[in-house]
Formats: C-alpha cells, sequence, structure tokens
C-alpha cells in the first residue's frame, strides 16, 4: 500500500484515507476467524456515569483560583486608583523608577496580541501544510538556539552559553533522527485536519481555548504589575497604610505565576478532552456525521464532561505538570544566580537538575495526554485512568509509537519558537525604549521570563488541541485496532507496516 497521502482541502470527496467513509457490511475478522463487533458506548465510553471525580482537587483548583481573583482585584483596584505609575508606549524615561509601569502594562499586551497572532498564524499554516510544517518548526528552532548560543558567547555568559550550546546540538541531532519519522506523522496531521474539515467545532474549541488562554494571560499581566506597582517597597501606595516589603511581592509573585500555569495547563486539557470525547473520539467509533451513527452535538456534550464531572481529574493531573514546571523555573533562577556570583559549579549543578527535571515533565505531559483522552471517552478519574493508559500501553505494545510520535515533537518546538520570539520582542522594546524602572537591567530576566510564559502558554494551549486528534487515535489503536482498519484503511496500513506490534491480530484491509 502507497505511503503517500494528497489531502483535499476544499469541499469534495473524500481523501482516501478513508474512500469512502462508510465502513463494510462487517468489520474484518479477528485473529480467530470471528467478527468483534463491539459497541461504541461499550464501559461506559461516552456515556459515563454521573459522578464528580477526584472531588479534592476539583474544591483545590476553584480556591486556588478564586484566590487569584482576590489578590488581582486587590491590586489592579489599588493601582487604577493611584493612576497608574506613568509611562507609556515607547515613552522612554518617564514613570517611576521604583518598580514596573504602564509601559511594561503595555509591553506584555503586545506580546499577548502578538502571542494570539502567531498562534494563529500557525494553525492556519499546520492546516495548509503538513510536512513542510514539520521541517520548517524543527529548522526554526535550531536556528534560534544557535542564535542564542551564539550572543550569549560573543556577550561572555558562561552558563547560558554551555546551556544553549548542548541545546542546540541535541537539536540539530534531533533534526535528523526524527526526518525519519516525519512521512507518518504527516499522515497522522493530515488525518486529522481533515476529519476536522467535517467538524468545525475543532476550529471552535482551537480558537475559544486560544482566547480564553490569551485573556487570562493579559490578566495575569495586569495582576503581576498591579502587584510590584502596590507592594514594592519606596512606591507611591506604601504611604497609603499598605504593608510593604521585598518578601511579600516575592510571594504573591510567585502564587499568581503558580495559578497562572495550573489554570492555563486546565484551559488546555479541558479543550483536549473536549475534543478527544466530542469530534475525534466519536468520528473513531461511530464514523462519519454523514452516517447517522454519530451522537448530537458530541462536542457540546464533551465539553460539558469536562468542565464539570471530569474538572477535578484533569486539574489533578495539570497540578502535577504545574509542580515540575514551578520546580524548572526554580532551578533557573538558582542557576542564574549562581553565574551572576560566578559560582561556575553551583550553575553546572543546577543546569543538569533544571534538565533532569524537563525531561521528567515532558514524559508526564505525554502520559497525561493519553490518561486524558480516557476520562474524556470513559469518565474515569485521573489515577484510574494513569493505570489504564499505563496497562493499554504495555498490553498492545505501542511504547514506540507513543515515544516516536512526531507530531507532540514539532508543535512543541513550535511553541518553543513562539516564546522566544515573544522573548525576543520583548527584549528588543526593552533595549530601544529605555523604561525608567529599568535603568540598569534589573527588571530584564523577569519581564523576558513572563513573555516566554505568555507565548508558549498561548501555543501551547493551540496545541494540545490539536494532538487531541491524533492522540485519540493512537488511543484509539491501543484499545481497538481493528476500528481503524475499518476506518482508514491507508492510515492503518502505513502504521501496520511501521509499527507491526501495535495492530497485532488485525488483519490489514
Amino acid at each position: 500500500m502507497a505511503n503517500t497521502y494528497q489531502p483535499v482541502y476544499q469541499p469534495g470527496p473524500t481523501p482516501n484515507y478513508a474512500s469512502p467513509y462508510a465502513p463494510p457490511s462487517a468489520p474484518p475478522p479477528n485473529e480467530n476467524g470471528h467478527y468483534d463487533q463491539k459497541s461504541p458506548y461499550e464501559g461506559e465510553r461516552f456515556k459515563p456515569r454521573k459522578r464528580l471525580n477526584d472531588p479534592f482537587f476539583f474544591v483545590f483548583f476553584l480556591l486556588q483560583l478564586a484566590g487569584f481573583i482576590v489578590v488581582s482585584g486587590i491590586a489592579v483596584n489599588q493601582w487604577v486608583k493611584s493612576g497608574g505609575l506613568g509611562g507609556g508606549v515607547g515613552s522612554g524615561h518617564t514613570g517611576t523608577d521604583v518598580t514596573l509601569n504602564y509601559h511594561t502594562v503595555y509591553l506584555l499586551l503586545f506580546i499577548t496580541a502578538a502571542a494570539l497572532l502567531l498562534s494563529t498564524i500557525y494553525l492556519i499554516l499546520t492546516r495548509i501544510f503538513t510536512r513542510l510544517i514539520m521541517h520548517f518548526t524543527l529548522l526554526l528552532s535550531i536556528t534560534l538556539n544557535i542564535g542564542i548560543c551564539v550572543y550569549y558567547w560573543t556577550t561572555r555568559y558562561w552558563s547560558g552559553a554551555i546551556i544553549f550550546t548542548i541545546i542546540a546540538l541535541l537539536s540539530i541531532f534531533a533534526y535528523f533522527g526524527y526526518r525519519a519519522r516525519i512521512p507518518l506523522a504527516s499522515l497522522l496531521l493530515q488525518v486529522v485536519m481533515d476529519v476536522a474539515k467535517h467538524h468545525w467545532s475543532v476550529y471552535t474549541v482551537a480558537f475559544l481555548a486560544l482566547f480564553v488562554q490569551a485573556a487570562w494571560s493579559v490578566l495575569y499581566t495586569f495582576t503581576v504589575i498591579a502587584i510590584y506597582a502596590k507592594w514594592t517597597p519606596g512606591n507611591p501606595s506604601c504611604g497609603n497604610g499598605s504593608s510593604c516589603s521585598s518578601g511579600k511581592v516575592a510571594g504573591l509573585i510567585f502564587y499568581a505565576t503558580f495559578s497562572y500555569l495550573w489554570t492555563s495547563q486546565t484551559i488546555g486539557n479541558v479543550a483536549l478532552a473536549t475534543l478527544a470525547g466530542g469530534p475525534f473520539g466519536c468520528w473513531y467509533y461511530f464514523g462519519p456525521r454523514d452516517q447517522g451513527k454519530m451522537p448530537r452535538r458530541p462536542t457540546l456534550s464533551s465539553f460539558g464532561r469536562a468542565s464539570s464531572l471530569s474538572l477535578g481529574s484533569i486539574a489533578f493531573g495539570s497540578l502535577i505538570v504545574t509542580l515540575l514546571d514551578i520546580l524548572r523555573l526554580l532551578l533557573d533562577m538558582i542557576r542564574n544566580n549562581a553565574n551572576a556570583d560566578g559560582s561556575f559549579v553551583e550553575a553546572c549543578l543546577a543546569m543538569c537538575a533544571e534538565c533532569f527535571v524537563g525531561c521528567i515533565e515532558g514524559l508526564v505531559q505525554y502520559f497525561n495526554r493519553y490518561a486524558y483522552i480516557e476520562i474524556a471517552l470513559y469518565g474515569k478519574p485521573y489515577l484510574q485512568a494513569a493505570r489504564d493508559t499505563w496497562r493499554m500501553i504495555k498490553d498492545r505494545g505501542i511504547d514506540a509509537l507513543i515515544n516516536d510520535s512526531l507530531v507532540g515533537m514539532t508543535l512543541t518546538w513550535g511553541a518553543y519558537a513562539i516564546g522566544l520570539m515573544c522573548a525576543l520582542f520583548a527584549y528588543l522594546y526593552l533595549r530601544y525604549t529605555h523604561p525608567s524602572y529599568n535603568s540598569d537591567g534589573q527588571y530584564t530576566a523577569p519581564v523576558l521570563l513572563f513573555a516566554f510564559l505568555i507565548g508558549l502558554q498561548c501555543m501551547m494551549t493551540l496545541s494540545s488541541v490539536i494532538e487531541a486528534g491524533v492522540s485519540t487515535i493512537f488511543v484509539g489503536l491501543g484499545e481497538d485496532p481493528q476500528v481503524l482498519a475499518v476506518r482508514a484503511p491507508a492510515l492503518f496500513g502505513v502504521i501496520a507496516s511501521t509499527y507491526p506490534q501495535v495492530v497485532q491480530g488485525v488483519p490489514r484491509v
């Protein structure tokens, strides 16, 4: 069977990965010669019991979100009453020189808009191009890593230079290693994109998630600036009886960043679960909408489950990743301080620990995505979904398929590149506008960090939506590979030839 695939993006005949969509009169026989006709609703799939899963994390998530809103309301309200701290768009040496001012607000708002625009462009390009975008994002990330590496070497920022030299070399080696996987990964993306062509709710969820993420980033931006303005010692609001200290500012910034990251993770994962239990899962198990077997309003029903009964389970998994992300950021701060103090050995140890935590975080994120799909399809608690996901991986032998998925790798590199471009924009803006509060460059690092996080989180939200389709196909393969043999025989044939252990016992169609 040919491994090439030419997608059709305009209305017309369905692409050849399922030509036509209609399944044959009976599914293919299994290894015993019997026909396996499982119900799509088997095991409470798509119709889970109505119970609130992981209620502790459900309540904990809502409480921390409420706490963030309270802190944000107090800080922003006081900041608005005091008239801000001056500064503006490209206004240079204006406003207070004590702490961040309106200049930074506008800067981070520009960054949020840029992240939104870049993420939207990335979605459009991925929709039109597939194989090319995989090469492009990998090469773009390599170029950015090399550029940062060269800059750090020329400025003699030794620990940063060593780190980005290693990252640049790894990205180069990774490109040549993953290049052979691009045909299968591009085919998977093309299938997902063409399924989405028949379900515009996919793009509705994508843009709504992106809009909510952008709005959340804006709120976080105002909150951080207002916290600096209200509680930094020496600023005008401290004369109003408020207790100001650097420790309070650090603690509130830490809490705001923790809440921002956790809520951002949850937003993206709710979008993932919505699509996995909605259009993508229903396409896999019921066939296309025009066959008349798909439930009505699958996306809306799936969103209702993900945002209510399963929200605690999704927040549970998101919290694990958030804690690892916070730990990685703390290690990054330790490394920067050690480098500033000239402690080269301490900086290298912190760098190694940061890389180790980053690898664990990536693995947990990758595993969690499949657990969220189990949650979306069956309404399971998080720990049960995680156990069943691991059991499915071991029983079906799809370890290689998960580890070699280039789709997630490509989208992650895209998010990383967008985050870097947002940070670069912030650096250039600070350098050429010279705000008063940053006369000695003391706020460059936190502003760049905020810019990178905003760009990264916006793109990661979009990535989680796109990856939902590919990951749902993987979960379906692990549980019922014969369904894909009927639904998309060309894709099934490519996967069978690449990973024969995945479809063992299922004849090719």
